[in-house]
């Protein structure tokens, strides 16, 4: 099992979206089944999916934090293919514990200077723990200065994820009632970046072929 785990310690960032998108999109594509986990205190992830009519993908929890692993290694026996872990707005154990158990670490920022400098302590985790990682850009407007330089600025710290994901109103209205915006608009825009997204998410892992994704200006 592929466990990824989405993180930032800056609120607002979109994580908790992302991370509900990538699970059902992982669904959508077949590459299921696929889990979430909701560390967040918050607990806007679960309330999500309370509110969902689709089966999938499934929601798990860790009767404690330091029982996530042995919770992951349950699942992955019971078959489950993908975990989505999403984390808190913060630096704290939480964070630290859930990036230790991470194949991947998603990394979601939006295009503005004090987003982007908020990330060096989550950074700063992921080295520690020597993970791979990811950048997103998230509510982000493709073909815009400010998205360019964005991802410029972010590909010199580490791989950023060519597929941008726009600023569309449908995320906030797919989140209120516990759907995906693929399941409101399949054929729009938000899918197809949602599909190249879990494409590119598929090429850091060596097991997978390499696909290519779309670049965008």
């Amino acid at each position: 099992m592929k466990t990824i785990v989405v993180a930032s310690q800056k609120g607002g960032s979109g994580k908790t979206t992302l991370a509900a998108h990538l699970a059902v999109t992982i669904e959508r594509g077949g590459g299921g089944p696929a889990v979430l986990f909701d560390l967040d205190p918050q607990a806007t992830l679960s309330g999500w999916w309370n509110q969902r009519q689709a089966e999938t993908p499934a929601c798990a929890a860790a009767a404690s934090l330091t029982a996530l692993p042995d919770k992951l290694a349950e699942l992955a026996e019971a078959g489950f293919a993908w975990a989505v872990i999403d984390t808190p707005p913060a630096i704290g154990a939480t964070n630290r514990l859930a990036i230790a158990v991470a194949d991947l670490v998603v990394i979601p920022t939006r295009a503005s200077p004090h987003d982007l400098n908020a990330l060096g302590s989550t950074l700063e985790i992921v080295h520690a723990e020597s993970k791979p990682f990811v950048f997103v850009l998230n509510s982000a407007k493709p073909g815009t200065a400010i998205a360019t330089q964005a991802a410029a600025l972010l590909s010199e710290h580490g791989p950023v994820c060519p597929a941008l994901i726009g600023d569309r109103v449908m995320y906030a209205s797919s989140m209120s009632d516990g759907r995906s915006i693929a399941e409101l608009d399949p054929t729009g825009k938000g899918a197809t970046e949602l599909d190249e997204l879990f494409e590119f998410v598929k090429s850091r892992f060596p097991e997978f072929k390499k696909v290519k994704v779309k670049q965008y200006a």
